[in-house]
């Protein structure tokens, strides 16, 4: 099968054998997949990766020892745990100290013609769900995670830093709860996105005097969480959803002076994301910049990489 793969710091396409699906796992022909921000990051050396990149699809199962998975359009949850942990025996698969990650850590990701994931990371698509509305459910998810985490109130001012792909689902999400939401970005294309939604949003750099009971840094780099200490009220919450190689320089003494909150926010439900898309309550179309073929690659990761795009997909089959 084609496959990209990232080796020795360069991707190429090539021609990889199928995987074969083990006990419990299917074989999952991949339709379309998406190129995330964390996978331009493992270009710059995040986590050490080496395999097949992405995260991001939608596919039909083709191969399964139960039958009833055969023939079905699914996503899949990209944490796959030990199965006999504490956090996995707790349904925490994600925080497994041993697990995989699919296309990020010890396990081949989707930028391929086939994939293998355990049954239980599927999930079945609705038919309402178009294939390049499913992509979108891993980063969906993620921000819907938010709600797990916090209890907002109708009071609450949030401010969403970043107007890229992950950054603009947030802002959504947060908007459809009722509070005060705002964006922080730098590209007026994006932002106006949000702004037909009925979302506020400001540019960056135009100084802006407020503070906001909760920050969301979704900027991608470095520079997020010292901006994010910036523009959080005392006693507010910083959520950090941002991953990227390298290490922040920032003096931390705002967070004890402040008594900030900081919580790290990864990934969600995904019934929960399925439920919303199929639902309507989130417009993801907008976020589509190009879609590509795997021969394509290098046209397709120029496109991502061009601040002023969103999604890039992968249209790997029909």
């Amino acid at each position: 099968m084609k496959a990209l793969v990232f080796s020795k710091k360069r991707i190429k396409l090539k021609k990889i054998p199928i995987p074969k699906p083990k006990r419990n796992e299917a074989l999952i022909k991949v339709i379309k997949a998406g190129i995330c921000n964390t996978d331009l990051e493992i270009l710059k050396g995040y986590m050490n990766f080496e395999g097949v990149l992405g995260h991001e699809f939608v596919g039909i199962v083709v191969e399964s020892e139960e039958k009833k998975w055969i023939g079905k359009r699914v996503v899949g949850e990209i944490n796959i745990g030990c199965g006999i942990c504490d956090y996995c025996l707790k349904d925490k698969i994600n925080h497994c100290p041993s697990r995989k990650v699919l296309g990020i850590l010890n396990k081949n990701g989707v930028f391929s013609e086939y994939v293998t994931l355990p049954l239980s990371n599927l999930h079945v698509v609705p038919d309402k769900i178009s294939d390049r509305a499913a992509v979108f459910t891993e980063p969906l998810a993620a921000a819907l995670r938010i709600l797990e985490q916090i209890k907002l109130s109708r009071k609450d001012k949030v401010l969403i830093l970043g107007d890229g792909k992950l950054g603009l689902l947030i802002a959504q999400v947060i908007k459809r709860t009722g509070v005060n939401v705002y964006c922080i970005g730098k590209h007026k294309k994006k932002l106006k996105i949000l702004e037909e939604k009925g979302i506020k949003t400001l540019l960056a750099g135009e100084g802006i005097a407020k503070k906001f009971d909760i920050v969301i840094e979704a900027t991608g780099n470095r520079e997020g969480f010292e901006m994010g200490l910036n523009y959080t009220k005392p006693e507010g919450k910083i959520i950090l959803k941002s991953t990227y190689s390298g290490n922040i320089n920032t003096d931390i003494s705002a967070v004890v002076i402040n008594e900030f909150h900081i919580i790290g926010s990864r990934c969600g439900p995904f019934d929960k994301a399925l439920k919303w898309l199929e639902k309507d309550l989130i417009d993801v179309e907008s976020l589509i910049d190009g879609e590509y073929s795997l021969d394509e690659w290098k046209k397709a990761f120029s496109e991502a990489r061009k601040s002023e795009n969103l999604k890039i997909l992968f249209a790997i089959s029909q």
